[in-house]
């Protein structure tokens, strides 16, 4: 009878009494670390840092938790063909001719803290040049500002930075002064890479030269949630009487505002208002890697290729299966944002990366009231 109760608990990957001791001495052992490390700052470094070796404890927590893949792959399915609604029939609705008042509710906020090494380039991917010596950012710069132009308005840019990209964008930064447009930045949280037997922290302090180089991340593009409100421009917009952002990779031109999706979004009555838009298009045999849309356990869900057994990942990279392909053009409201840090209700997943153990976010389960809209 003990045999079966043990094999049974294995099976459904709950934690034994011994495990369950041996995660409590991981995570004291992985604060004591992280308290060593702020010892190393100064008042406001070790300020910041507090902020996001909290968040990366909550992680670690979770980490240690997890037993076994985060999908089973016989649960999934394809979405509803009902789930996802048609850009064609919100465009058809048409624009108000008062369209001008809803970009007063808009901020625009550009995933800006990536390198350029993908593409053999040192510095920021948006500094790259791509057409006529403009950079990715200096196009959506000018994306924004023929925006507020043409339309005598004044959508705020917001830049979500990382360590690795902040200090120079902050320098180019002021070339931009004259144009109009306001420009605010953030940073994502700095985590701690750590080592994979120790599962303990590999940096000696918060230097990020010499031995540190490679001690440190920025998580994934699920840590906006958190670095946003954590930085004060998420109360800031919302006085400002900002409603909604647009968030999308600073290196996709694009990913512009679309007028028909803001109206849907504006037209609705307050109360019953979508708090996040994902748009999506069709997937092409060049998107294999990109995640997809899922039917979960009676839930819509993004599945990532890091998430998928082995075994069907061919099947996970079929343009007939998983037809549907995430452009990470996304659309979330502020309010719902203030209302799940305020209440710690946001549940984020973790995909861990192996080779040097890190964890990236990338995906909230709490169910938003959700659209998912293809983009033509």
């Amino acid at each position: 009878m003990h045999q079966d109760r043990i094999k049974s608990d294995l099976t459904r990957g709950t934690m034994t009494e011994f495990e369950q001791k041996l995660r409590k001495q991981h995570e004291d052992s992985m604060h004591r670390e992280l308290e060593a490390l702020l010892t190393s700052a100064d008042k406001s470094e070790a300020e910041v840092s507090r902020k996001d070796f909290s968040g990366f404890k909550n992680l670690f927590h979770k980490f240690l938790q997890v037993k076994g893949p985060s999908v089973e792959w016989a649960k999934i399915n394809r979405p509803p063909e009902d789930s996802i609604q048609p850009y064609d029939k919100i465009k058809a609705k048409g624009l108000p001719r008062n369209i001008t008042e809803c970009f007063s509710k808009l901020a625009v906020v550009k995933l800006n803290g990536g390198l350029g090494t993908s593409m053999g380039c040192r510095g920021p991917k948006s500094l790259i040049s791509v057409r006529n010596e403009n950079t990715f950012l200096d196009l959506t710069v000018q994306q924004i500002e023929h925006l507020n132009k043409k339309f005598n308005t004044d959508v705020p840019l917001v830049l979500m930075n990382s360590f690795n990209t902040d200090e120079d964008t902050r320098k180019i930064l002021q070339k931009y002064t004259h144009h109009r447009v306001k420009i605010h930045t953030f940073n994502q949280s700095r985590y701690p890479r750590i080592n994979k037997e120790s599962l303990l922290p590999i940096a000696t302090n918060l230097g990020l030269s010499g031995e540190n180089t490679e001690a440190w991340y920025p998580p994934g593009h699920g840590d906006i949630y958190t670095s946003f409100y954590n930085s004060g421009l998420l109360d800031k917009l919302l006085s400002e009487g900002r409603e909604y952002i647009f968030v999308s990779n600073i290196d996709n031109l694009g990913a512009t505002v679309d007028l028909f999706i803001l109206h849907h979004l504006m037209s609705q009555p307050a109360d019953r208002r979508c708090e996040f838009i994902m748009e999506v298009t069709d997937k092409t045999r060049a998107d294999v890697k990109g995640g997809t849309l899922i039917q979960y356990e009676d839930h819509l869900r993004l599945l990532e290729i890091a998430q998928v057994p082995k075994a069907h990942v061919d099947e996970f990279k079929s343009v007939t299966k998983f037809k549907i392909f995430n452009t990470n053009n996304l659309w979330i409201s502020l309010p719902a944002i203030k209302s799940l840090q305020e209440q710690n209700c946001m549940d984020i997943e973790i995909i861990v990366n192996p080779k040097v153990k890190d964890f990236s976010l990338f995906y909230i389960r709490r169910p938003f009231r959700v659209v998912f809209i293809p983009r033509p």
